[in-house]
């Protein structure tokens, strides 16, 4: 980052808050720049320091949290070895991981941010964080396989979270997880006596991939930004979020 911006976006791009709840943080007289009380509308630069009630925060390279469209045949690993890799596939500038995986022969939405904080935050099944496929398998279903996947069919010994599903077509479908098992649609499916032709995710919480062709990727929106912090307890009264 170079030169000066307004205070509120400092927070932004640290991926603190969003503007109006660092608005109100500095109404509240919560927040310093150089040790003076910082006011609506001031300009900060890298040679100042910013703090929230009394803890300075620290200039760096700001989180980053980026979609990215996945196409069939990328690998999602961190691993520089492995061909068509997503890390290389993306080329970003700056250190990023991928949250969670997305299989080699699936395509669709995949989050990868540098904030090794928020990533169990987003992955842990008790949360509860919805992601939404829409899956082809090799023949037609009944009625009873849509029950069984709804709820829940076992595998690795254990049975899966009870789950949304929606037919599509003969065999076709829309399926919402809170959970992320290991190849999870494609073992339930399996177990039902399918094999899985098309994996598509379309969703991961309100993230989705508008605005995104196979192999594109940009950074999250500030309103979508706000919105994932929200759904993880991120906010102004939850201390800081890790800075890069």
């Amino acid at each position: 980052m170079t030169g000066t911006l307004r205070i509120n976006k400092f927070f932004t791009h640290h991926g603190i808050c969003s503007r109006r709840e660092a608005d109100r943080l500095i109404e509240s007289g919560r927040v310093t720049i150089n040790q003076r009380m910082a006011c609506l509308g001031d300009q900060v630069g890298h040679e100042d320091v910013i703090a929230r009630d009394g803890h300075v925060i620290p200039w760096g390279t700001a989180s980053l949290y980026i979609k990215y469209y996945k196409p069939v045949g990328v690998t999602t690993t961190s691993e520089s070895h492995v061909p068509r890799n997503i890390i290389a596939e993306i080329g970003h500038p700056e250190r990023i991981f991928p949250i969670g995986r997305l299989d080699k022969d699936s395509s669709g939405l995949i989050l990868l941010t540098n904030d090794g904080d928020i990533v169990n935050e987003i992955l842990r099944t008790e949360h509860g964080h919805e992601r939404e496929y829409e899956v082809s398998v090799d023949h037609p279903f009944d009625q009873t396989f849509i029950d069984c996947m709804a709820q829940g069919v076992v595998i690795f010994e254990r049975p899966t979270n009870p789950c949304r599903i929606e037919r599509l077509g003969p065999a076709r479908f829309r399926i919402i997880l809170t959970e992320g098992r290991n190849r999870q649609i494609r073992r339930m499916c399996q177990v039902l006596g399918y094999r899985v032709l098309m994996l598509h995710r379309v969703r991961i919480m309100h993230v989705t991939l508008d605005g995104l062709v196979p192999g594109q990727w940009k950074p999250l929106t500030e309103e979508e930004r706000v919105q994932l912090f929200q759904a993880v307890g991120r906010g102004s009264s939850q201390g800081d979020t890790r800075i890069g």
